[in-house]
């Protein structure tokens, strides 16, 4: 009986880890599109509504019979580097146009059960017409309407539109197609996680819808603030954590408490002089992968990446770098072909130096760029060295 127990108990265990991370890569679980996950948050949620209120201070809401869980996260670094992408193409990040429609967007869906495509188009053309800040909507717009539908597609996705007749990608063609949406309001309140309502800004200053006030242990502060970042990003330096940060994450308290959060997590702690990394062997929680298949931005980071390593610790002049990229176009002229361009090669150079900086792995510094100590992982090795485990990033 005790070796069944400790074995249920461990399959629980295991379930609950597996919970963890798919909420970390995905905050906001439904059951129509990620139905095994959403039923392992679903069984487990007594236990982890609690472990992410002590561990991060972010609340988590399991809606089991409306079909989705949320994860509330907040940060007081808003990171953008992890943008919501366009449902249809190559996945683009959303545009300035595209955040702005999705928020009138979201304003004008909380005043019915049910509408159509045609009528919130009107009522997009009204509302953006008082905002100067933002360009009125145009249904003749063929980009407009490219943005629209991508911003209908997204709230799709979270379920807080379902189309009972036509289809969303009708009207990209036609601004008199027919499509009758249902909306489901309560998930609509609930894809804003910021502590502070918008309606009670004291000015435009957007970045106070983060401030947390509930703080008055800084203990918990503290303890929330350095695993919230060692949940979310690939690797946390000491050098980037304020001085009571570092101190927490270097104490013996902290240091087990951090250790606890990771290892129920189901991910593996690497703790060095620099800093800290949570390593996901089974990259569950991992939104973004380094070095990743069918990019050339990636393909081309890996590249970059050995010629900053051979200089560490020197810098390396990134026009050093865009001359390595020109030299590879010669080499390989059915490589990266949409780069081939005017200024191609600078804006390859761009996206690689950004695919580097999001995984903690390089620093630019004007003209100049810098390997960081994770970017150790990548240096070449002998062949019989085992595999290294690789960064990850969490949504």
């Amino acid at each position: 009986m005790t070796d069944l127990r400790s074995e249920l108990d461990r399959q629980r265990d295991l379930e609950r880890a597996q919970a963890i991370r798919a909420l970390l890569a995905r905050p906001l679980l439904t059951r129509a599109v990620d139905p095994d996950d959403f039923f392992l948050v679903a069984r487990h949620a007594a236990e982890l509504v609690p472990w992410f209120a002590e561990h991060t201070g972010w609340r988590l809401s399991v809606e089991a019979r409306q079909g989705y869980a949320r994860l509330a996260k907040v940060s007081a670094r808003p990171d953008g580097t992890r943008p919501p992408r366009r449902p249809r193409g190559n996945r683009d990040p959303f545009d300035r146009r595209r955040y702005a429609l999705f928020c009138v967007l979201a304003a004008e869906l909380l005043t019915g059960q049910v509408t159509t495509i045609g009528i919130l188009a009107g009522r997009l053309t009204q509302a953006t017409a008082v905002e100067p800040a933002i360009p009125t909507f145009d249904s003749a717009s063929r980009e407009d309407r490219r943005a629209y539908v991508d911003a209908l597609m997204m709230l799709e996705r979270f379920g807080v539109l379902t189309a009972t007749d036509g289809s969303t990608d009708a009207y990209l063609e036609h601004a008199d197609a027919k499509v009758l949406y249902r909306v489901d309001a309560t998930r609509l309140a609930r894809l804003l996680s910021a502590p502070q309502p918008p309606s009670r800004l004291p000015g435009p200053d957007v970045s106070a819808l983060v401030r947390e006030d509930r703080y008055d242990d800084d203990a918990d502060r503290l303890r929330h603030t350095v695993i919230r970042r060692l949940l979310d990003d690939p690797v946390v330096y000491l050098d980037e954590l304020d001085d009571a940060e570092r101190a927490y994450a270097t104490s013996a308290p902290g240091r087990r408490a951090i250790r606890a959060a990771v290892e129920e997590a189901g991910l593996q702690l690497e703790e060095r002089a620099e800093g800290m990394l949570a390593i996901d062997p089974d990259a569950l929680a991992t939104d973004e992968r380094f070095p990743a298949e069918n990019s050339v931005a990636a393909q081309t980071a890996l590249l970059l990446l050995d010629s900053v390593l051979a200089a560490h610790p020197a810098p390396v002049p990134t026009a050093v770098l865009a001359e390595q990229i020109v030299a590879r176009f010669a080499e390989l002229p059915a490589w990266a072909r949409t780069y081939r361009s005017d200024g191609g090669a600078q804006r390859l150079l761009a996206e690689a130096l950004a695919v580097l900086g999001r995984f903690a792995l390089v620093t630019v510094d004007g003209d100049v760029a810098r390997a960081r100590p994770a970017a150790a992982r990548y240096a070449p090795a002998p062949a019989s060295t085992a595999k290294t485990p690789r960064p990850r990033r969490a949504r």
